[in-house]
């Protein structure tokens, strides 16, 4: 088996996947190396019979394969060896990444999570609006549900853990922070993030593509009042 280093690690998860873990850790750098891995997977396993869907993360890669053909068994040898490859450039995201505005209506009822974020944060509303709205977000991974996109690194002012009670239903276009993380909920789900305000930009997840924005891509969120 190649040596992958620590903390790397190439396991099953059940019988129809295989999880790579890459570090214990999550960062901006570690989210472009787990893109540059799926890339790489995604490159080796095309039109071969029994691979699924390679979904990266913040710091791991899922590979999904079929139990029979070709296998985890079989699967595992060949993820080993492409977990261990670390090429230059593979924790950096490309300079030339498009850009997406996205105009927000922060507070009131678009944001009823404004107010608490700032006395948790020791910052008045119109300070975590400002410290939201001046930073410019990579686009890390996509997850939870299509076309939600983690944006991050967020502030370190505005890190906070996720809320106690999630809410039963987030709506379409609000825009929420948790932990190192900020994001648009692109349709209505239940979600447990501090919703800060909410954003008019349509996400249908109907389309083709099904997001605005992909992996890599930047972020800035404008605020445009009530």
């Amino acid at each position: 088996m190649p040596e992958l280093g620590s903390p790397v690690t190439v396991q099953p998860f059940g019988d129809a996947a295989v999880l790579i873990t890459l570090a214990d850790e999550a960062s901006v750098g570690m989210a472009a190396r787990a893109q540059a891995l799926a890339r790489r997977i995604r490159a080796a396993v095309a039109g071969r019979a029994g691979w699924g869907g390679v979904v990266p993360a913040a710091t791991s890669v899922l590979v999904h394969v079929d139990p029979e053909v070709p296998g985890i068994g079989s699967a595992l040898p060949l993820l080993e060896s492409l977990a261990s490859v670390r090429e230059a450039g593979d924790d950096e995201w490309p300079p030339d990444a498009p850009t997406l505005e996205v105009p927000v209506r922060y507070g009131g009822d678009d944001g009823p999570d404004l107010l608490a974020v700032a006395e948790a944060a020791g910052l008045t509303p119109a300070q975590v609006v400002e410290a939201h709205a001046s930073t410019t977000y990579r686009a890390l991974f996509l997850g939870f549900a299509p076309g939600f996109a983690y944006l991050g690194p967020l502030p370190s002012e505005l890190v906070l853990p996720r809320r106690a009670t999630p809410r039963v239903r987030v709506a379409h276009g609000s825009v929420a922070i948790a932990g190192p993380y900020t994001a648009v909920y692109p349709i209505d789900s239940p979600g447990g993030w501090h919703l800060l305000g909410r954003s008019d930009l349509v996400w249908d997840p109907t389309a083709d593509p099904a997001t605005r924005l992909d992996a890599g891509w930047l972020v800035r969120f404008v605020p445009n009042g009530h």
